[in-house]
């Protein structure tokens, strides 16, 4: 008896050290993932795109690969002298001394209408974190040209501003988010230990899924950019909280029976184990769905996203284990268990909810829907065409303001051509057929010695463009130019640059959403089936979830066009949602079903959909306002692309828990009766305790 007393704490014991060793020792590595992670745009391109084509291409025609910085002068007085246009070819020529400037500077072109002058400095592509620097001292030293305003615009530019947004991020992130969810659950479980356990446990899986991503990217296995570093951290905090607070519900209850901390764990582990794990399947398998997207960002954010949510599971069922049956009751201090007293989980709040749909099922379900169908009829309105430049960043940003201003003086697709790359023996007709496309403002062959640059028998051309490059026009005339040099016998033209980017990103995100979508939604049905032994029950919560996901999309499509603002969403923006908002939907659904499938079995299935509903509502609506919070911090990040996610997440995870899983799902399953668990049957016939109180009907031997 020693001995096994001894073996039952030796394990949590061990388990415990463990884990302070991996957060000791990994712990710093989600403060590392920065050296690794990549924000050059040109890294997330699609993998079979004709700009990707491209941008490989193109690379021959460079020993160094380079992206352009478009220096913009503009004149207080209104109008350029030719001293100040002088002065600016000096200022050009001068920048070759700035560290990662490469090559020889343009020509300073003026603009037509004499007011701005601009010209053209290379920065070595290799910049990464210093590009921020080296735009700045382009800047600063561009300035010096009397009687004028320096800008810096172009690829570079914006790099340097993605660089800025996300300095920083993992330390600023990662502290909000835990901040945030240790205030919510002071707040809610009014507890001293409990949430800092539960906080402990998420930074320790943050640092092992960190270490393990880091020397996966060192390696180049996957790729991270600020992005996916971002929404690691989140996810990482989020659903280990998640899976901690049910495990740790659980325990609560078992102790609240009677039960001492080692059998009251086991028991907790058991019932509740099934239910995370199948529940982190859901999201890690459908991030690793992203792996067939064509997106490169997409398929960054799969494997990476998958090992955090693994890290999460892990320390879940691992760590906070370990803590609970070591600390004890102690750790709900100072509201301690006791058989004495009513499990707290059985909250008068849910036991109304109860009554209210055991009385009126079919009228809260009814309800419910048309709500959700009428926010989803907006969805179609969601404008997917991919942000403009000038709302890619919250707030003001440099490169923004001075793409401003070169448009306002020069051609709408100055500093962004479209780059054609064709036969060199073709070079004559590609330039004639690119100047007669509509749209197409001038087109210039690639120079050397005043001779056109030729390699491997290759030339390049650059298309200047009537319109802003990142415009619906700019698009439609890179779609026209495709189409005509396509047609240029003996060519091979392909036509790349910013705006065919654009273009290229849209058409695979849309065959992104086509091809994953169903793939996920048969992955969570396959776990569900499996999970809860019933076919009908499966195709119920997916579809109550999917119809969440387009009423968040639709109430997303009015907030942004017509409260904050926004033209138009990323085109990853919907897929994300998707990824997220359903398979962590599935999660609370998840949670309530099988603690329902335990009560069907005792009270059958109208009564037991209730009955879970009443014992499980508080844990699972502070695990979403938790998830919801945690994912509501992206917003730290000037990016419109996670603000965006950020509100589709925050929101679509309240909606899901506050009225899917609260109203929508318990209605239903009450409604229909057996038919929703077919071909699995409970049979339960007892009367559970909120009912009875509703009845007034309960008597002593009834009462806890």
């Amino acid at each position: 008896m020693a001995a096994s007393r001894t073996g039952r704490w030796l394990l949590p014991a061990a388990l415990l050290l463990i884990w302070l060793v991996i957060g000791g020792t990994l712990g710093p590595y989600a403060g590392k993932l920065g050296d690794v992670a990549t924000n050059e745009q040109s890294s997330f391109l699609p993998k079979s795109a004709e700009s990707t084509r491209v941008l490989e291409q193109e690379a021959a025609f460079q020993r160094n690969r380079t992206i352009p910085a478009i220096v913009v002068w503009t004149a207080q007085d209104g109008s350029v002298s030719p001293d100040q246009r002088a002065a600016a070819q000096r200022a050009l020529a001068s920048l070759q001394g700035v560290p990662y400037v490469t090559g020889t500077p343009s020509p300073v072109i003026p603009s037509r209408d004499g007011a701005a002058l601009t010209g053209v400095v290379q920065i070595r592509s290799d910049v990464g974190e210093h590009s921020t620097d080296t735009v700045d001292r382009i800047r600063a030293d561009a300035g010096q040209v009397p009687g004028t305003r320096a800008y810096v615009a172009g690829p570079a530019a914006t790099q340097a501003d993605f660089t800025d947004a996300f300095s920083g991020i993992d330390t600023l992130l990662i502290a909000v988010a835990v901040a945030v969810v240790l205030l919510i659950l002071l707040l809610v479980y009014r507890s001293v230990l409990l949430p800092f356990m539960i906080i402990l446990g998420s930074v320790f899986a943050l640092g092992l899924a960190s270490a393990i991503v880091y020397y996966l990217a060192k390696r180049g296995t996957v790729t991270v950019d600020g992005q996916v570093q971002g929404i690691l951290s989140i996810l990482v905090i989020g659903a280990c909280t998640d899976y901690a607070l049910l495990l740790s519900a659980r325990f609560r209850e078992e102790l609240a029976l009677g039960a001492s901390r080692w059998p009251a764990m086991l028991a907790a582990w058991r019932r509740s184990a099934g239910a995370i794990a199948a529940s982190a399947a859901t999201v890690a398998l459908g991030l690793i769905a992203l792996l067939i997207s064509d997106l490169s960002n997409n398929r960054a954010l799969g494997p990476v996203g998958a090992i955090g949510i693994g890290c999460a599971l892990l320390s879940a069922l691992t760590f906070l284990p370990a803590v609970l049956v070591l600390v004890g009751r102690t750790v709900y201090w100072p509201a301690r268990p006791h058989p004495e007293r009513p499990d707290a989980s059985r909250h008068r709040v849910w036991e109304r909810i109860a009554g209210l749909l055991a009385r009126h099922p079919r009228r809260v379900w009814v309800s419910c829907l048309v709500v959700l169908v009428a926010f989803a009829a907006f969805m179609p309105t969601l404008r997917t065409q991919g942000v403009p430049l000038s709302e890619t960043f919250v707030g003001e940003a440099p490169s923004v303001t001075a793409q401003d201003v070169l448009d306002a003086h020069y051609p709408g697709g100055s500093g962004n051509p479209a780059i054609v790359l064709t036969n060199a023996q073709a070079l004559p007709q590609v330039v004639d057929v690119a100047r007669r496309t509509e749209g197409v403002f001038d087109v210039r062959p690639r120079t050397q010695g005043g001779a056109p640059l030729v390699v491997d028998g290759r030339a390049l051309v650059d298309a200047t463009l009537g319109s802003a490059a990142d415009t619906g026009a700019a698009q439609r005339t890179v779609e026209r130019l495709r189409e005509n040099l396509h047609a240029v016998p003996g060519a091979d033209a392909l036509v790349g640059g910013y705006t065919a980017q654009r273009v290229d990103t849209l058409a695979a995100a849309e065959h992104d959403r086509a091809v994953i979508v169903p793939v996920v939604l048969g992955i969570i049905v396959a776990i569900l089936v499996a999970l809860l032994r019933s076919l009908v029950m499966p195709l119920l919560l997916v579809a109550t979830v999917a119809l969440n996901y387009l009423a968040t999309l639709g109430i997303a499509a009015l907030l942004f066009q017509h409260v904050l603002g926004f033209t138009a969403t990323d085109p990853a923006v919907p897929l994300y949602g998707f990824i997220f908002l359903v398979a962590l939907g599935v999660d609370y659904n998840i949670f309530l079903m099988t603690r329902a499938r335990e009560e069907t079995v005792r009270h059958g299935p109208r009564d037991g959909v209730l009955e879970a509903l009443v014992v499980t509502g508080g844990v699972i609506t502070s695990a979403g306002v938790v998830l919801a919070a945690t994912f509501a911090a992206l917003v730290v990040i000037p990016l419109a692309f996670l603000v965006q996610i950020a509100f589709i997440v925050s929101f679509g995870v309240l909606m899901d828990t506050l009225v899917v899983r609260s109203l929508l799902v318990p209605a239903l399953v009450r409604d229909a009766g057996p038919i929703t668990w077919w071909p699995w049957s409970g049979g339960g016939r007892s009367t559970p305790e909120w009912s009875l109180r509703r009845s007034g009907t309960m008597t002593s031997r009834h009462r806890p």
